[in-house]
C-alpha cells in the first residue's frame, strides 16, 4: 500500500498559508497606504484581526501553540501539528521538510484571508490581491516548484484581474481562486467571463474553495446562533453554486475550463449528480451526460470521513482529489489524511493513485 500514488509523488490538493505582516511587504510603493495592520486584544493575543482604514477586513487564524495542537490532535484523532513559521511560510524550507515527513511531493496553496469579503474598494482589492500573488510567486521560486498556489482575484476591477491571471500563470500558480458568491453575484454571472476566458486561454483551472464573497448571504447564513462552524455560510454556497455552474451556459462558453471544488467534502456529489440528471430532463435538454463530473470537468476534494466508495459509485474516481488542509486546525484539517486515505478499505489501489496523483495533476496541469 505504501507505493500507492507515488509514481511521481503525492499531491496535496488543499493546503493553506496563513497571511502575516510579511504578506503585505509585496505591496507596490504607491499602494503602501493600503497596508493592513494586525490588531489583537492583550486579553486574547492569539486572536487577531486585520484592520484597514479603521475597519476590520478579516480575521487572522488563531496562532495555536504546539502544545495546543498536540492536545487538539489527541482529542480529534487527526494530526493538526505544524509550526507557525511553516504555516506562515516564514521558513519555506521547513515547510518542505515537513512535507517530506508527511509523504507529500507537492502542495497546492490556498489563501486564508479571502474566505469572506475583504473590501468594497477596487483600489484596495487590486493592491491586496496583487501583494498576496507576488508573495506566492516568491514562495514558489524558493520552493523549487513544490509549492504551487491559487491566485486571488481583484474582481472589483476586471481589467486588473485579467492582468493578475497572466501574472499568476507566469509565476507558478496552479489555478485561479474564486468564491462561490462574489459581491452578490453568482459564479456563473457573465461579469466574470473575462477571467474565465483568460484562464481557459492559458490552460489554468478555476477553483472554488469553501468561502462566501457576499455580505448579504453571510448576514443570512452566518447567524450567531449557528453552531455548525460555517457549514451554512461557506460549504452550502459552494455546493449550491457547483450545481448552478453545471446548469449554466458557462460550460458551453468555456468548454476547456476545469473547476476544482475544494474543502466541501464529497458526500454531496451523488446528490448533485442526481439533480443534474433530473433537471436536464425537466428542462427539455434531453438525457444528461453519463459522467457528470467528468463532462463538466469538475474535480472535488474528498475527506477520509466521506463515504468514498459511495461517491465513486455515483461520481466515478477520475475527478476526486484529497488534501490535508495544512495550515489550519479546523474540521477539515488532517495532516495525516494522505496516509489514512491509503489505508482505507474498499477502494482499489488504482482509484487511490488517481485521487492522490493523476486527478490533481490533470486539474492543476502540474
Amino acid at each position: 500500500m505504501a507505493t500507492v500514488g507515488t509514481k511521481l509523488g503525492v499531491i496535496d490538493a488543499d493546503a493553506h498559508v496563513i497571511e502575516s505582516e510579511h504578506t503585505w511587504d509585496y505591496l507596490l510603493p504607491h499602494e503602501e497606504k493600503f497596508r493592513p495592520k494586525l490588531f489583537a486584544s492583550s486579553e486574547n493575543p492569539d486572536h487577531a484581526y486585520w484592520i484597514l482604514g479603521g475597519k476590520i477586513i478579516g480575521h487572522r487564524n488563531p496562532a495555536a501553540s504546539e502544545e495546543d495542537l498536540i492536545r487538539m490532535s489527541a482529542e480529534t484523532g487527526r494530526n493538526l501539528v505544524s509550526t507557525r513559521s511553516s504555516r506562515e511560510l516564514e521558513d519555506v524550507q521547513e515547510r518542505l521538510r515537513h512535507m517530506d515527513e508527511l509523504g507529500i511531493a507537492t502542495q497546492v496553496l490556498h489563501n486564508t484571508l479571502w474566505i469572506q469579503p475583504v473590501t468594497t474598494d477596487a483600489a484596495v482589492d487590486v493592491a491586496l490581491c496583487g501583494s498576496w500573488n507576488r508573495w506566492m510567486a516568491d514562495v514558489w521560486e524558493q520552493a523549487g516548484g513544490r509549492l504551487r498556489w491559487c491566485a486571488v482575484m481583484p474582481t472589483l476591477d476586471m481589467e486588473a484581474a485579467v492582468e493578475q491571471v497572466r501574472f499568476a500563470k507566469a509565476h507558478g500558480a496552479a489555478a485561479i481562486a474564486m468564491r462561490p458568491l462574489e459581491s452578490g453575484l453568482s459564479i456563473a454571472d457573465s461579469h466574470f467571463y473575462p477571467i474565465y476566458e483568460e484562464a481557459e486561454r492559458l490552460n489554468m483551472a478555476m477553483v472554488i474553495h469553501i468561502s462566501n464573497g457576499s455580505r448579504e448571504a453571510l448576514q443570512i447564513l452566518g447567524s450567531s446562533f449557528d453552531r455548525a462552524g460555517g457549514f451554512a455560510a461557506f460549504r452550502i454556497p459552494t455546493v449550491m453554486e457547483t450545481l448552478v455552474l453545471m446548469m449554466s451556459e458557462v460550460p458551453e462558453r468555456f468548454p476547456s475550463l476545469r473547476w476544482g471544488i475544494i474543502e466541501a467534502s464529497a458526500n454531496w456529489v451523488p446528490w448533485i449528480v442526481r439533480e443534474v440528471h433530473e433537471r436536464y430532463l425537466a428542462r427539455g435538454r434531453g438525457p444528461a451526460p453519463e459522467n457528470i463530473l467528468k463532462h463538466f470537468k469538475v474535480y472535488v476534494t474528498c475527506e477520509t470521513t466521506d463515504d468514498i466508495e459511495f461517491v465513486i459509485k455515483h461520481g466515478g474516481d477520475e475527478n476526486l482529489l484529497i488534501g490535508t488542509d495544512y495550515g489550519h486546525a479546523d474540521l477539515s484539517t488532517a495532516l495525516d489524511a494522505i496516509e489514512k486515505f491509503k489505508e482505507l478499505p474498499g477502494i482499489s489501489d488504482a482509484s487511490k493513485s488517481r485521487i492522490l496523483y493523476d486527478n490533481p495533476t490533470r486539474l492543476y496541469d502540474l
